[in-house]
């Protein structure tokens, strides 16, 4: 019959080890004897060096505990496509990492990047790009099932030369005074364009049921107190035209 000490120095492992398997389950404690001791026999030998075998291959310890319950061979095999569905996720991140670090990882959709590398082209400011791209890359995040409809909507519009004078005119509209009565008429003017292209109760992207939208606007208000005074006058118009 073995001390701990000895069982642990003829498998390998420290007494500590032991003690943990003890806790854990793993491997039964036997009694103390007469002299306070507990005492190992060759059986203890074969499980240690079990528990020991396959915790060096990897295997997590709660899933040895339920290896007595279960046949082995199909535990191992379980065990082993989880590693290599694991193995297979790292490599993944692995080469995001490196596209990252390269600057090749794209956050946003190609379509979207072409559409954003065109906007200054056409007259919007580099602060109104670089907006949209923060907010496409929010809303592609947490919403992939309709970001791409929402991108192709407004990209649509653009395509009307007057929706494309209309966002222009509010790009341009960032840093004017508050109070600047302009606000209140290009606010009509953004009202008449949306009830024309959409129902108000209605809008795209407000039915998703989080609080991205109202996230996404927020970003835009605190950039402008301009913007901030136009969404609350269009907020206002819009309110007094649904039910």
């Amino acid at each position: 019959m073995l001390t701990i000490g000895q069982l642990a120095r003829y498998v390998g492992v420290s007494t500590k080890t032991v003690r943990v398997y003890h806790a854990k389950g793993l491997l039964p404690e036997p009694e103390r004897d007469a002299s306070g001791y507990r005492r190992y026999g060759a059986q203890a030998i074969v499980d240690l060096v079990r528990i020991r075998t396959l915790a060096e291959a990897g295997v997590p310890l709660a899933r040895i505990r339920d290896l007595d319950q279960v046949d082995l061979g199909e535990a191992l095999q379980q065990i082993d496509a989880d590693l290599t569905a694991r193995i297979r996720d790292l490599r993944d991140t692995q080469r995001r990492l490196r596209k990252l670090a390269a600057g090749d990882l794209k956050l946003l959709p190609a379509e979207v990047e072409t559409h954003l590398q065109h906007l200054e082209k056409r007259g919007f400011t580099t602060r109104w790009v670089e907006l949209e791209r923060e907010l496409w890359i929010v809303v592609f995040a947490t919403h992939p099932e309709i970001a791409g409809d929402l991108f192709r909507d407004q990209a649509d519009a653009l395509t009307d030369p007057a929706l494309e004078e209309l966002y222009l005119t509010y790009d341009q509209a960032h840093d004017l005074d508050p109070a600047d009565p302009s606000l209140s008429e290009l606010a009509d003017r953004i009202v008449e364009a949306t009830v024309q292209r959409y129902d108000p109760s209605n809008l795209p992207g407000q039915a998703t049921g989080t609080a991205v939208p109202q996230l996404l606007q927020s970003t835009i208000n605190a950039s402008s107190p301009a913007w901030q005074r136009l969404d609350g006058l269009i907020r206002h118009r819009l309110k007094q035209m649904t039910p």
